[in-house]
């Protein structure tokens, strides 16, 4: 009587089993299938695409220990620097310098 009752078991374990596998294999996919449609551009690209396509500007930050940061984001001939200090205190410079004075 007790065999019988170890094979159900037995099977029960294995389709328990099987069902967590699948739901496994169905979470990889799906984490694959939205990597694959977030937009990406290389790492040499001065710009980054935000979720409707649309370009977002890249720019070097640099963190500092105390809180306070500054980045640097360049188009073309200009450069935006964007500074926050520990207090709180937010500038923001543009400088544009032409290539070719006339």
């Amino acid at each position: 009587m007790l065999a019988p009752m170890r094979k159900r078991g037995a099977g029960l374990a294995l389709a328990r089993l099987e069902a967590a596998v699948r739901l496994v294999d169905d979470v990889g996919a799906a984490a694959a299938a939205y990597a694959q449609a977030q937009p990406q551009t290389p790492k040499t690209w001065n710009y980054t695409l935000d979720k409707n396509g649309q370009r977002v500007p890249k720019g070097n930050r640099v963190n500092n220990p105390d809180g306070s940061w500054r980045e640097e984001v360049r188009q073309g001939n200009c450069v935006t620097v964007k500074e926050r200090s520990a207090t709180g205190e937010y500038k923001e410079t543009r400088q544009c310098n032409p290539q070719n004075p006339a």
